[in-house]
């Protein structure tokens, strides 16, 4: 069973990527940035996708291929972008995956639509390291915008504390290497995933 509203794709692409060194969007791997690998994967699912981004990025060459949200606020990370996107369309569920997943697959995304909860503001894979929501491969419903303010309000601005602190359906992987992200060089090791030229 899943949620009335439609589902819109975010992907995440408006990080300062400090310990990669490069900007993790535009890591290539088999011929396709990560960015536009992770947009692509969206988009074979979902009848809109956008890329989350800065302003400071919204013009290069790369993100400005696609359909943007471009934050509203500074400093708060990955809640930038989900509460940007909430902002530009309260009506929708937005399912938000970031751009440095690279073993992310089509089954996933598939499993996380059939298994969208219409009961919780949101629905999340549990991590295969420590059984804690996965961020950043979610979908949030339109009720989770009124839990994520609480949270910000307070002083909360980690997505992750978010949905352990919340009503969050958490689902199984079916692939336990899916959401293994991506974060410095030597990350890259063995996986034919390459810094941008």
């Amino acid at each position: 069973m899943t949620a009335r509203e439609p589902v819109w794709g975010l992907v995440l692409a408006g990080g300062k990527s400090r310990r990669m060194g490069s900007d993790k969007a535009l890591l290539r791997q088999n011929g396709q940035t990560q960015l536009s690998r992770t947009v692509a994967l969206l988009e074979a699912q979902l009848e809109r996708v956008f890329v989350s981004t800065t302003a400071a990025q919204a013009d290069d060459a790369e993100r400005s291929q696609f359909d943007q949200v471009v934050d509203r606020y500074d400093d708060m990370g990955p809640v930038a972008g989900i509460l940007s996107a909430m902002d530009s369309n309260a009506e929708v569920s937005w399912l938000v995956l970031a751009c440095d997943l690279p073993n992310v697959d089509e089954a996933t995304i598939a499993y996380l639509l059939e298994n969208l909860s219409p009961d919780h503001p949101a629905t999340a894979y549990r991590s295969t390291h420590d059984d804690l929501p996965e961020p950043l491969c979610a979908i949030y419903r339109p009720e989770a915008r009124e839990v994520i303010d609480g949270f910000v309000e307070q002083g909360m601005n980690c997505p992750r504390k978010i949905l352990i602190k919340s009503n969050t359906h958490l689902l199984e992987q079916p692939n336990p290497a899916a959401l293994h992200n991506i974060n410095t060089p030597e990350d890259l090791a063995g996986t034919g995933i390459t810094l941008a030229s």
